[in-house]
């Protein structure tokens, strides 16, 4: 392989900025504590009971949504529930909401974040699901981190974030600190989340008694769908809170951002299943937002969204969403991490995000990432995906940044 530097930060966000349609606000990706006088008065909100938290949200809630503007006007068209991470943005997606929370009664919104551990590419977890290799210390100074930058003195759920092995979430030095945390009353529930393994961390988490709310990857393009379904279920008869992300899947059914997923079916798609409790979406413009705020008004799948759903299928296209079900892994005769590549490919030209790609490389060089070394690539995807060529695809991006 030919060894190149290491790709520069700086560079590669003054060319994704400049060069692929910038990032300054983001593409998609996602006790009845709502306020009334912030609904819209001419929109239908439809609630449902976040399991036995008893927290009433629409169904419809905000992922890491990018723009003041933007967080206030969700905030004012209905929605309750705000989801970020510590890690989200450098951090500054924490500051931004502050900002935000700094008008707003503290009954009026539910905020939930998590601590930001580190990743391991070579293995594609985060250090969370690592069991003793990650510091449950960590989970006890990132909480007060996150409470001083969203301006907060508690938070509604801290989750851990990033799960795909059932045994992290009986992990007990972890517990122990969640469980700290809910006694000291710095979060008043705890909760897991994972788009890789979910049907297992699901069921886990169902079992463990311990926490309250799981948050999943669920779209109508997992291969696995039927099993998620089913975990959902089992986890939402225990009483646990279900909150589903990834609900878009990718988006776009192509590179060229010619064929575009239709977003409200897809949402609809998830929320058909009543033990989904709320989503949360990421919208980069209010008309996103309403967009997604608008399924509301009919639940129910039309014939046209149905077509629509199947589109990709029709024209043999595969998508960008890439499920994080790591069959690729044992297949790839120079074992590269092949889920992270095709996060970042779909980020970088799916949804002109190219610094959320470079945060998923995590400053690995173009080198590392290359399938040159392979005249064939023998490895079939569960989604069809031509992993070979997208590597290099992405590759040859990131050698003319």
């Amino acid at each position: 392989m030919i060894k190149m530097a290491r790709i520069s930060r700086r560079k590669f966000l003054k060319v994704g900025f400049a060069g692929i349609a910038g990032a300054s606000s983001l593409t998609r990706c996602s006790s009845n504590q709502t306020n009334p006088g912030n609904q819209s008065k001419d929109r239908k909100i439809v609630f449902r009971t976040l399991g036995r938290t008893g927290l009433r949200l629409p169904v419809v809630s905000m992922g890491s949504t990018y723009g003041i503007e933007i967080v206030r006007a969700a905030l004012d068209e209905g929605i309750v529930y705000i989801h970020t991470s510590s890690g989200y943005y450098e951090r500054n997606h924490e500051r931004l909401l502050g900002d935000v929370f700094q008008d707003r009664p503290r009954d009026s919104f539910v905020i939930g974040t998590s601590p930001d551990f580190p990743y391991d590419f070579g293995t594609g977890d985060r250090s969370s699901d690592l069991g003793l290799r990650a510091d449950p210390d960590l989970i006890l100074e990132s909480i007060e981190g996150s409470l001083q930058r969203l301006k907060l003195k508690f938070l509604d759920i801290y989750w851990l974030l990033s799960i795909g092995r059932a045994e992290t979430v009986f992990h007990e030095p972890y517990i122990r600190a969640y469980e700290q945390l809910k006694k000291s009353g710095k979060t008043r529930f705890v909760g897991i989340g994972t788009h890789n393994n979910e049907p297992d961390v699901i069921r886990a988490a169902a079992e463990s008694g311990f926490w309250d709310v799981i948050l999943t990857a669920y779209n109508f393009r997992q291969t696995h769908r039927e099993d998620v379904r089913e975990a959902v279920r089992k986890a939402a008869e225990a009483g646990l809170g279900v909150v589903a992300m990834k609900t878009q899947a990718g988006v776009y059914w192509d590179r060229t951002r010619l064929r575009k997923i239709n977003m409200s079916a897809a949402l609809k798609w998830v929320l058909q299943d009543e033990n989904v409790h709320t989503t949360i979406p990421a919208f980069s413009n209010l008309e996103e937002m309403r967009e997604d705020l608008s399924v509301m008004e009919d639940l129910n799948l039309t014939s046209e969204e149905i077509r629509d759903l199947k589109l990709g299928t029709d024209l043999g296209l595969a998508g960008l969403f890439c499920q994080q079900c790591r069959q690729c892994q044992p297949q790839c005769p120079a074992g590269l991490e092949i889920p992270g590549i095709m996060r970042a490919y779909m980020y970088t030209f799916g949804h002109k995000k190219p610094d959320k790609a470079l945060e998923t490389l995590r400053g690995l060089s173009s080198a590392e990432l290359a399938c040159r070394d392979c005249a064939v690539c023998p490895v079939q995807c569960a989604l069809g995906f031509d992993v070979r060529s997208r590597a290099l695809e992405l590759v040859g991006f990131l050698e003319n940044v």
